[in-house]
Parts: structure tokens; C-alpha cells; sequence
């Protein structure tokens, strides 16, 4: 079996605007395992600047010896080296499930992965302009879509607040669910103000309304909140399971947003979830700006766990050079459609 990986530049359709910034392009690693010219296992190390915790200039080290860290059982030595690389992990985990799986695009069988079923999904909304914006709503009603989630705190709050009215006044809360997501923009001293006025659009919830590790401020929000709080951010670093239980008994979120590539993996997730369900915490998944590599991965788990609100793996389609795949949006929700075949050019570099 021979291992090797390329370096994959996404590039947005449309620049992605959230409070951190604008996003152009990001890079993803792809790994694989090969035999006689034949793909056997696959996974995706994908990389947010200013968020993800890999440090690109040494991943490749890592990536030069793929072969210490496949296998059911890597050593002490190998683990340790990935400790500070969650997106790193979860690309290892992924080739290491499909290789033992016998299929590089699959992960887990079920009626996701044979057409069947769908996964529902919450289409996304980047910040920008308020026409920009208005237009990228009015598109995601148009296609279909139960459940919007809008990027805010980059443009003035009052036209955000505008957006979710304009919403409001064409579609109840059961006709439409809003969750917005602030990537802590908000100030702690103004949070509580804000999240009064945004309750007012009968929103499902607001993601990381504060910047990450202020926990005793996010824990009085989750205390008081007229409106549902999900940690997302919060939750990258957190690495053992009583630091995961102390997070999650000192905030008191009502939800938490597992990001696979940012917390370490499938089974960090589900350790995650674990937690969650014995705290009475509600979680959902997003996938975290992979090519269909990764979120195909990510979709298959995802489907696994019998998921029963919107999840936020609508991602594919914003790059103009994603890697061809089965995966489709259709009426809001994600499909596999195993007729279509995966594109392997990307081999022949």
C-alpha cells in the first residue's frame, strides 16, 4: 500500500464575509491510500485560517510518513504528535475507516449512503451588504429551504435586525427556522441587549454570541437568554473529557455545535454528544468548509447518528473547484446519489 496527499485551494464562488473577515480561498489536504493505481482509503485535512488549531507549515511533516498513523491502533508516540492537530485527526480517522471499509468514499452504510434518505439541512447565509445579503435569502426560499442560518455582526446591527423582520413578515417561525451566528462579535457588556432584540424574530437559536473563553460571562447569558445559545467555537482546543464536562456544566449551553474538523474527529464528536445527553444539551453538526471529500465523510456519520433537526452541511456548493462528487441539495437537503461517480483525476498528479 502506497500513502500520499496533495494540497487542494478551494476557492469561493462568492467571498465568504464573516466577523473574522472575508474568506477568498482556503486549503485543504487531501490523504490517500493506494494500491496498483487504486484509490483504498481517503480522508480530508481541512484548514480555516484564524480558526483551525493546525499549524500548516508542520503539517506536512506529519504528511510524510502517513503510513505511522494508519491502523487501529496507533502508537503512544503517533497520537501524541497529533494531539495539537484536530483537522489532521479527523483526516486520519476518516482513511482509516475507509480503508477498513474497503471503500474510499464510505464511512458507514445506511440510507443515506444508498440513496434513499436525506439529510435535512440549513442553507447559509454570509455576511455582506444588505442587499447582498437580502439576495442570498431570498435564493436559499427560492431553492427550497425550511431552516436559514445568517452570518451577523460584520454589518450594522439595525440592518441585520432588518433581514430577520423582512424574513418574519413573509414567514412564520413554522414556516421558516432562523438561526443566526455571531462568531462572537458581540461585546459581553452589550450581548445581553442584543440578544433581547434578535429574540424578537422568534429565531431557534444564536451561535458563540461572545468571543470564546470568557465562561463565566457565557454561562450568565445561557442563565438569562430570551433566546437559545449554541456553543460552536468554544468548543475547539477542549481536549479531555473532564475539560469537556467542566465546559459544559459551567456554561449550561442549550445547544453545542460539532465541527469534526475542529474538534479532532468522529469520535471526539461523539464523545461530545455523549456528554451533551447526559447534561440535557442539544447538539447539531456543521461541517466546516471541506470539499466533498470531508463532508461526504462527515455527512455519512452524521446520518448514522438519526440527526432530527437541520444540520449545516450545505458547504459543497460554495467553491468553484470542489472535487466532483454523488453529493446533491435538493429541497433543503442533502443526498447521496450512488449512481454518480466520485472525480479521481486528481490521481494522475
Amino acid at each position: 500500500m502506497n500513502y500520499a496527499y496533495f494540497r487542494h485551494r478551494l476557492r469561493f464562488k462568492i467571498p465568504g464575509g464573516t466577523s473574522r473577515g472575508v474568506l477568498r480561498y482556503k486549503d485543504s489536504w487531501i490523504l490517500y491510500a493506494r494500491e496498483e493505481m487504486k484509490v483504498r482509503g481517503i480522508g480530508e485535512c481541512s484548514i480555516i485560517p484564524g480558526l483551525s488549531p493546525d499549524v500548516t507549515e508542520k503539517l506536512v511533516d506529519l504528511f510524510d510518513d502517513l503510513s505511522q498513523f494508519v491502523g487501529s491502533a496507533l502508537s503512544k508516540e503517533s497520537s501524541e504528535r497529533l494531539k495539537s492537530f484536530p483537522a489532521a485527526r479527523f483526516a486520519l480517522e476518516t482513511l482509516n475507516l475507509t480503508l477498513s471499509n474497503g471503500n474510499p468514499f464510505r464511512i458507514a452504510g445506511n440510507g443515506f449512503t444508498d440513496g434513499t434518505e436525506g439529510i435535512p439541512i440549513n442553507g447559509l447565509v454570509w455576511m455582506g451588504t444588505k442587499d447582498f445579503m437580502m439576495n442570498q435569502i431570498r435564493e436559499k426560499l427560492d431553492s427550497g429551504y425550511r431552516c436559514i442560518k445568517i452570518k451577523i455582526g460584520a454589518i450594522d446591527f439595525e440592518d441585520e435586525c432588518d433581514l430577520l423582520r423582512f424574513i418574519r413578515s413573509q414567514f412564520s417561525k413554522t414556516d421558516i427556522e432562523l438561526r443566526v451566528d455571531a462568531n462572537g462579535a458581540f461585546m459581553p457588556g452589550e450581548a445581553n441587549d442584543k440578544l433581547g432584540r434578535l429574540a424578537e424574530y422568534d429565531l431557534h437559536s444564536i451561535e458563540q454570541p461572545i468571543a470564546t473563553g470568557h465562561w463565566e460571562e457565557m454561562a450568565r447569558l445561557c442563565q438569562t437568554t430570551p433566546l437559545p445559545i449554541a456553543l460552536d467555537e468554544e468548543l475547539i482546543g477542549v481536549e479531555s473529557k473532564a475539560e469537556r464536562r467542566k465546559l459544559l456544566e459551567t456554561i449550561g449551553p442549550q445547544y453545542i455545535i460539532l465541527k469534526p474538523s475542529l474538534i479532532g474527529g468522529l469520535a471526539a464528536s461523539e464523545d461530545w454528544i455523549g456528554l451533551a445527553k447526559e447534561l440535557g444539551v442539544d447538539w447539531w453538526v456543521t461541517s466546516a468548509l471541506e470539499s466533498n471529500i470531508g463532508l461526504n465523510a462527515i455527512a455519512q456519520w452524521t446520518h448514522s447518528l438519526s440527526p432530527t433537526v437541520p444540520q449545516g452541511l450545505g458547504t459543497g456548493q460554495l467553491f468553484t473547484n470542489n472535487i466532483s462528487s454523488p453529493l446533491t441539495i435538493h429541497n433543503g437537503h442533502l443526498f447521496y446519489n450512488p449512481g454518480v461517480d466520485w472525480d479521481l483525476n486528481w490521481m494522475e498528479r
